[in-house]
């Protein structure tokens, strides 16, 4: 079977890789994240995926698929990346607060002859979060390298009172999208199963 990479240094998205039995190896991706002028987030998303999956390619000396993604907190229209410090972190969940925002994750795949990208958008809804809250929050150090400044599978679960779309997603891979794509190049999910004998449910 083909050879996949990540280009990621996502410990979440090597978690969800893993939780669909998915062998893989991490490869060094570096890019510009600077958004183009006028560039909406789902595109911006996107064509972070794939430079990301093309540089990939590129660290890369023999055949092999490489995917690249990328995630984005979307507040009125609003990219919110990482918080470069405590006062942006603070803004950020200020503005999040008792509110609906957008999380898009974009994924692609390549193997040097062919590209395929998906765009997931998924809404979520906060509880109002308190000054107090925030500022404890920020003390955690969660926030400082998550998207948004939070995140949803940790310790920011609990602002956290509805959820439209892939869960996967927000936390940085749409397993259900990604899973898809890997068939399209031939990288099976549940890889692990393959070779083991069939388990019984005993109650």
């Amino acid at each position: 079977m083909t050879p996949l990479f990540l280009a990621s240094g996502s410990p979440r998205r090597r978690e969800l890789l893993t939780q669909i039995g998915v062998p893989f190896s991490v490869v060094s991706a570096p890019i510009d994240e600077t958004p183009l002028a006028a560039e909406g987030a789902p595109a911006y998303v996107e064509r972070l995926a794939r430079a990301k999956a093309a540089a990939g390619l590129a660290s890369i000396a023999g055949p092999g698929v490489v995917l690249g993604a990328d995630t984005a907190v979307v507040l009125d229209g609003r990219i919110l990346g990482k918080p470069e410090n405590r006062e942006q972190a603070l803004a950020m969940l200020a503005g999040l607060s008792g509110r609906e925002h957008q999380v898009l994750t974009a994924v692609a795949l390549g193997d040097g002859r062919r590209m395929h990208s998906v765009c997931v958008a998924s809404t979520v809804r906060f509880r109002a979060i308190s000054a107090d809250e925030a500022q404890r929050y920020w003390a955690s150090g969660e926030p400082a390298d998550k998207a948004g400044g939070y995140a949803i599978q940790g310790l920011g679960a609990v602002f956290v009172t509805g959820l439209s779309g892939s869960y996967s997603a927000v936390v940085g891979l749409p397993l259900s999208e990604t899973a898809d794509l890997l068939g399209q190049f031939g990288i099976a999910c549940w890889q692990s199963l393959a070779h083991s004998p069939e388990v019984t449910n005993q109650r």
